[in-house]
Formats: structure tokens, C-alpha cells, sequence
């Protein structure tokens, strides 16, 4: 039997269409809705600070995390590291984040269109000119916020000092 807590994140962790009904619900209220995305492959404090950042840009957060696949694709064979059910849950436990769902393609582009947030986040690694799902939230009239702390951690960092050489 599931505990309060284990019952509580699991109501985070949301498909695209129920991320969809339940942010039109926030909507009606006047609740705005940021999307911050990433691997999150083996989480650190960059990670923690980027969501923070995102958390404070609107009322609601979901983030919007790479499946398997599209971590691989990006990261190369032997990533991810966690595997996306393990990282759902991972990112659903923290304080800053309303909701979780998975999206498979190598952007975020297809969910930043059903879902059309308020504001699409990013981490210090970008500028917003260069995030690859510029034009689709412009074409909403939906703002880009490049929020958290330099990129001064990163997973394949951690991945390099723990491999032995």
C-alpha cells in the first residue's frame, strides 16, 4: 500500500494529455504556467537551482523530462544513467515542482505547442536566441526566461570524475 508521500508524487507525474486538462484547469483560475526540460540524468545542484529559477517565473511548473531514448540520442550510448521511471519520481519529489511529464523527441518543441506555457525556461547554457524551441513559443506570444546559476555542473562531469581511468 502506497504512503501519502509515494501517493502524493505520483499525482505529479502526468501524461501529456492530463498535463494538458489540468493546466487548463490552473488557466481558468488564473494560475501561469512555466516549463523548464532536461534529462535531469543524475541530479545536482545545477539542476536543483535551474528548477528553482523556473519555479519562481509562474505559479505552476512542470517539468517536461527526456524519455530513454531521446537521452540516449543526445548523450550517447550508456545514458541515462537513471532510467525515466526513476527520474519521474525523482523530479516529482522536489518542493519546486508542481508536475512531471515525458516527451521522447530530442526538443521539447511538440509539448511547448499543445501545452503553450506562459513561459518556457531555460538553463545559463543558452541565451533566448539560441533556445531550440524559440520560435514555437514565440509564435504563441509566450515568454522564454533563461534562469539558474552558471553552468558550472553538469552530469557528464560527474559521469567522468566517478569512471575510472
Amino acid at each position: 500500500m502506497p504512503t501519502p508521500f509515494e501517493e502524493r508524487i505520483a499525482s505529479k507525474i502526468l501524461s501529456h494529455r492530463e498535463a494538458a486538462e489540468r493546466l487548463a484547469r490552473g488557466a481558468r483560475r488564473g494560475e501561469t504556467l512555466a516549463l523548464a526540460n532536461g534529462c535531469f540524468d543524475l541530479l545536482h545542484v545545477g539542476h536543483v537551482r535551474y528548477l528553482q529559477g523556473a519555479k519562481r517565473e509562474a505559479d505552476l511548473l512542470l517539468v517536461a523530462l527526456n524519455a530513454d531514448a531521446s537521452v540516449r540520442a543526445l548523450k550517447g550510448e550508456g545514458r541515462p544513467i537513471q532510467p525515466e521511471q526513476d527520474r519521474l519520481e525523482i523530479i516529482a519529489s522536489l518542493a519546486c515542482v508542481d508536475y512531471v511529464t515525458l516527451f521522447g523527441e530530442l526538443t521539447v518543441a511538440p509539448l511547448i505547442e499543445l501545452l503553450e506555457p506562459d513561459v518556457h525556461c531555460k538553463g545559463t547554457d543558452y541565451t533566448p536566441e539560441t533556445v531550440p524551441e524559440r520560435e514555437a513559443v514565440l509564435r504563441y506570444g509566450g515568454r522564454i526566461a533563461i534562469v539558474g546559476d552558471p553552468k558550472d555542473h553538469d552530469s557528464s562531469a560527474i559521469i567522468r570524475r566517478l569512471t575510472p581511468r
